[in-house]
C-alpha cells in the first residue's frame, strides 16, 4: 500500500457544498467583529450547581437517545418564556429546540427555499443567514430602511417588482429587534404595516427574535407572531445571547405543517441533553436577575464604544444609538472602501466587519459594524481610538 493514491472527491460534491475558507477563530487586540458575550458575565458557577440539581432529578435519562423536538420541559419553559415576555400564544408542540437560532433558520430555508426563490430581507442582513439563504439558491433581494426599520412602500414596491418579473416572494426574513447588523429596533407602526403587506400578498414572515432579551433601555416592542393568529408568522429565538453561545441552545416556533418539513434538515436528532438539562434548571431560578446584571453590563460598554465614536470620528461618520444587542452600525461617506482595508485593520489590531458582507447586493463598502459585548468598556473605548488612528494612516478617512 505504500504507493496508494489519495482517494479524490472530485466530481462527488453536491452542488450546495461550496469550499468554504472559515478556519479557526483568529482574534485582534481590539476584536469588534464577532459578537462574542464577555466571559465575565457568563454563569458558570450557577450552570454548574443546577446541572448538578438537573442530573441529580433525571440524571439517569441520559441512558436514552433525546426526542428529536428536544428536551420536552425545555420547551414548556419557552413556551411559558414567549408567553410571558412576548405575548405569544404558543403550547409546547409548536416548539423545537434546535442547536443555536442559526439551526432553526436554517432549517426553515431548507423546507422553504427553491433554487431562485425571491427572499426579503432587510437593507443589510445577518451574514450567516444570507450564506444559508445563497447556498440553497434563493434570490435574495433587500428591502430600504431606514432607524425605524423596513420602509413599507420599499418592501410593497420590492415585492411588485418580483411579480413583475414572474418570481415567487417565498417568506420576507427580518430581525426586528436590535436588527443585525443596523441595530436599530423596527417601530410598533412599521412591524403592524410590514404584517398587513405580508397578509395581502400571502407571503410569510421569518421573524429571528435572537436579541430581544438585550434590551437596556427603551420599550419592548411586541413581536410579529404575537400579532398574528394564523400561522403565517415563523419565530426563532435563542440562549446563546442570554446564557452563553457554546451551548448551542435555540429554538424555533412554526405550525405543524411547517415543523414537519422543517424537521427532515434537523441533523443528529435532538439538541444536546446535558446542556438542555443546565439550561432549563438554570433559567428557571436565575434568569431574569441574570438578564438584568448582563444587560447593566452591556449598557456600559455600548456607551463606551459611543463615546469613543463621538470623539474620534465626530462629523466624520454617523452612527444609530442602539436600545440594546450587540452592535453599532456606522456609516462613512460614500466612496469610503473599508472592505479593502479589513484584513488590514485586523492585522494591524482592530477587527471588523465591512458593511458589504452584510448586504445581498454587495453594497456598503463604506459601513462597519462594531460589536460592543465582548470587550470591556476601556478596551471598546481605546479600540475605537486606534480604528481611527489605522484609517487615518492609511488615509483611508480624515478623521
Amino acid at each position: 500500500m505504500a504507493d496508494a493514491q489519495p482517494f479524490s472527491f472530485e466530481g462527488l460534491f453536491s452542488a450546495h457544498a461550496p469550499i468554504t475558507t472559515r478556519g479557526g477563530n483568529r482574534n485582534a487586540k481590539y476584536d469588534f467583529a464577532v459578537a462574542y458575550p464577555d466571559p465575565e458575565t457568563l454563569p458558570l458557577d450557577g450552570l454548574l450547581e443546577s446541572l448538578k440539581v438537573a442530573l441529580d432529578r433525571e440524571g439517569k435519562n441520559l441512558a436514552y437517545y433525546p426526542v428529536a423536538e428536544g428536551l420536552p420541559s425545555l420547551r414548556q419553559f419557552v413556551a411559558e418564556k414567549l408567553e410571558r415576555d412576548r405575548n405569544m400564544k404558543v403550547s409546547v408542540d409548536d416548539v423545537i429546540l434546535t442547536s443555536g437560532s442559526g439551526e432553526g433558520i436554517a432549517m426553515i430555508i431548507h423546507a422553504l427555499t427553491d433554487p431562485g426563490d425571491v427572499i426579503l430581507t432587510e437593507e443589510f442582513v445577518y451574514l450567516g443567514t444570507l450564506r444559508q439563504m445563497r447556498l440553497w439558491g434563493g434570490d435574495v433581494r433587500s428591502v430600504k430602511c431606514d432607524d425605524q426599520g423596513m420602509i413599507p412602500e420599499s418592501l410593497e414596491e420590492t415585492i411588485k417588482q418580483a411579480q413583475n418579473e414572474g418570481k415567487k416572494v417565498k417568506y420576507i426574513y427580518t430581525i426586528p429587534t436590535f436588527q443585525n447588523p443596523l441595530g436599530w429596533t423596527m417601530s410598533l407602526e412599521r412591524r403592524k404595516k410590514a404584517l398587513d403587506i405580508a397578509r395581502s400578498y400571502g407571503i410569510p414572515i421569518l421573524e429571528d427574535d435572537c436579541y430581544v432579551d438585550l434590551r437596556f433601555e427603551g420599550e419592548d416592542v411586541t413581536s410579529f407572531r404575537s400579532m398574528d393568529d394564523t400561522g403565517q408568522v415563523l419565530y426563532v429565538g435563542s440562549f446563546s445571547k442570554i446564557v452563553a453561545p457554546g451551548m448551542r441552545l435555540g429554538y424555533m416556533v412554526a405550525p405543524e405543517e411547517v415543523r414537519k418539513r422543517a424537521m427532515s434538515f434537523k441533523g443528529g436528532g435532538g439538541v444536546n441533553q446535558f446542556a438542555a438539562l443546565a439550561v432549563e434548571e438554570y433559567l428557571r431560578n436565575h434568569m431574569y436577575e441574570h438578564i438584568n446584571e448582563h444587560n447593566d453590563a452591556l449598557r456600559v460598554k455600548r456607551d463606551a464604544m459611543l463615546a469613543a465614536l463621538g470623539e474620534n470620528f465626530g462629523g466624520a461618520a454617523k452612527w444609530v444609538k442602539p436600545e440594546g444587542g450587540l452592535y453599532v452600525w456606522v456609516e462613512f461617506p460614500e466612496g469610503t472602501d473599508l472592505a479593502k482595508l479589513q484584513d488590514q485593520a485586523f492585522d494591524e489590531g482592530v477587527g471588523y466587519y465591512n458593511g458589504s458582507m452584510f448586504s445581498p447586493e454587495g453594497k456598503g463598502a463604506n459601513c462597519v459594524r462594531l460589536c460592543f459585548g465582548h470587550p470591556n468598556a476601556q478596551t471598546n473605548y481605546e479600540g475605537v481610538a486606534e480604528l481611527a488612528r489605522i484609517f487615518e494612516r492609511h488615509g483611508v478617512l480624515q478623521v
